[in-house]
């Protein structure tokens, strides 16, 4: 790219055209105070006035994160005048600001309290009538409280670039406005997905994901069996809570962590993505035998499936009937384990702990509840298992590592390690897919074109003589070109995964808060992003894994011996899957 010269406080650098004084001023060594560090803004309105500085020439102080550089331009940061300016802009945002920041779900993380630290702002400058507060409290994974909204638009950007979707926008006009699903309405009420993508991006605490730390204590204040599952995305995420460099796999820790907050087992619903591999393997290969519906598309992701429900239902017959794995786990613990260890199933709590906000409304489907008992009773995100750990007193990074509960359902392979980051669960098919057909394993290096986080991804496997044409995509906005693919009777794929959030679980609506300027500065391809860190943890831990295919889980194995009979069995189908309804998207 054509490079142009700039100075910045009187001193000449070179840089790339096409940046915004704000990128510029960052590869120069300059942090200027803004409010779209997040996401190098991505909000592009330059609405909130806090990166305001002087250019030579310019009529006025512009908004660094939207003014582009040119040759020749002269950038002055600390002059009082910027500085003033900056800090008055903060004060204003204050000053119609919820200041309870004790009881904030961003306190620690909060950009407008780290903003107004470095400009200086100072308490009480703008003093008047607030603009009407809105608390929505309503979807079980989601609370939207307009008195901490700061109206950057962040939120509304990230839907979009996300998904492609405008579920919140700005709302009314001049005093009065606020950033709302349509009319104002509650999340609940709209095609929400309720990913929590939203969440990692606002600057503040006006979106948060819906605790369920209350409803853990009570169980166990109340005697009950107190189960505890972790998926796969999890390990190599936490550490960050507790300073690690970003993609520490932290498995052993996150166990020794989780028996000493007093949960009676800890298990890894690494052990059902095995089974949900199985079971979808089964499923695939049933469709391309028999005429069955193709292609079929993955079901592991509760983002996606609201999406499905919401924008392609008549689609659904497309997705397959398998539960997510957490899913899966729930019911077999409340099942098959319960039954061997003689617990009475209504005395059992399962706790899943994902990096996904959107498993906490998937818990509460009807079609996931059995004789009026969920498969799961509550889910935490991995944000807040560290809020637990903290409050409990642990010193995380001196725990020992310790290994996860393995009576008879505790073991997992290395494809169910993968199911953490896009690609993973259709690698994780492909393995047991190629040996179902062929009756010979396949080698994970030769389905490395799965992996990666190209938006859509392609490739195609002959296997013993049956051409599987896959794709994978992840996100709504790429999702859509492949399932319009579908509706117009293009698609030319056998299998399709879909995952709701850009990068997979590594990057869901409820992993911990991470801003690129906290980053080394190590450039800007996606090898050197924290979620190729993340990604490559699990891999790694996918690699020294002496069993990599879920078909030689011998807990697995056992399961179907004992148990469910065999894949897709009429057992299998009561327990481990289930089915789809067109919504409306406004209620």
């Amino acid at each position: 790219m054509a490079k142009v010269n700039i100075k910045i406080e009187g001193f000449p650098f070179q840089v790339e055209s096409g940046l915004t004084i704000l990128e510029a001023a960052k590869e120069c060594g300059y942090e200027i105070p803004s409010l779209c560090s997040y996401n190098h803004g991505e909000c592009s309105n330059g609405s909130c006035r806090v990166c305001l500085v002087e250019v030579k020439g310019a009529r006025g102080l512009v908004a660094s994160c939207v003014y582009p550089v040119a040759e020749g331009m002269e950038i002055t940061i600390s002059s009082q005048k910027a500085n003033s300016a900056r800090r008055a802009s903060v004060e204003l945002l204050l000053s119609n600001h919820n200041k309870y920041c004790q009881q904030c779900e961003k306190n620690g993380h909060c950009e407008l309290l780290h903003v107004a630290h470095v400009v200086g702002a100072r308490e009480g400058m703008y003093e008047g009538v607030r603009t009407p507060v809105t608390i929505d409290k309503l979807t079980p994974s989601i609370s939207r409280d307009s008195s901490k909204c700061i109206l950057c638009g962040r939120c509304i950007a990230r839907c979009k670039s996300a998904h492609g979707l405008s579920v919140l926008g700005f709302e009314n006009r001049g005093f009065a406005t606020v950033v709302a699903p349509a009319g104002n309405l509650s999340l609940s009420k709209s095609p929400c997905l309720l990913c929590g993508q939203c969440i990692t991006v606002c600057p503040t605490g006006a979106l948060a994901e819906v605790s369920e730390i209350d409803k853990v204590d009570q169980a166990m204040k109340e005697g009950k069996f107190v189960v505890v599952q972790t998926a796969p995305a999890v390990r190599a995420a936490l550490g960050e809570e507790f300073g690690m460099p970003i993609g520490t796999l932290v498995t052993g820790k996150m166990v020794a962590a989780l028996r000493r907050l007093g949960f009676n087992k800890v298990f890894d619903t690494n052990f059902a993505a095995d089974l949900t591999i199985m079971e979808e393997a089964t499923e695939l290969l049933n469709r391309v035998q028999n005429g069955g519906v193709l292609p079929m598309i993955t079901s592991c992701s509760p983002g996606w499936i609201n999406y499905a429900e919401y924008y392609y239902g008549d689609l659904l017959d497309h997705v397959s009937s398998c539960k997510s794995p957490h899913q899966m786990m729930g019911a077999i613990l409340k099942s098959y384990y319960a039954e061997k260890n003689g617990i009475d199933p209504k005395n059992m709590f399962v706790v899943s702990i994902m990096p996904c906000t959107a498993k906490k409304a998937e818990k509460e489907r009807e079609q996931l509840q059995k004789n009026g008992m969920k498969d799961v009773d509550a889910v935490l995100t991995t944000r807040e298992l560290a809020k637990l750990i903290k409050r409990s007193g642990i010193v995380f990074n001196k725990l020992p590592d310790e290994e996860f509960d393995n009576d008879i359902v505790g073991e997992y392979t290395g494809a169910g390690v993968i199911f953490g980051v896009t690609g993973g669960v259709m690698e994780a098919a492909l393995r047991t897919a190629a040996w179902k057909l062929t009756g010979n394993e396949i080698e994970p290096a030769a389905l490395k074109e799965v992996r990666g986080f190209e938006g859509i991804k392609e490739a195609s496997y002959n296997l013993a003589g049956t051409e599987v044409k896959v794709a994978i995509a992840h996100g709504m906005k790429n999702a859509k070109v492949l399932l319009d693919q579908i509706k117009e009777g293009k698609s030319p794929y056998t299998f399709i995964e879909i995952m709701g959030c850009p990068g997979g679980c590594i990057a869901g609506g409820g992993q911990p808060y991470v801003k690129p300027c906290f980053l080394p500065n190590e450039g800007s391809d996606i090898l050197d992003t924290y979620k190729a860190k993340r990604a490559n943890a699990l891999y790694t831990e996918d690699e020294g894994k002496a069993l990599r295919v879920s078909h030689k889980n011998p807990q697995i194995i056992k399961l179907y011996e004992d148990y469910l009979g065999e894949p897709n069995s009429h057992k299998a189908h009561e327990l481990l899957h289930t089915t789809y309804a067109s919504k409306e998207r406004f209620r």
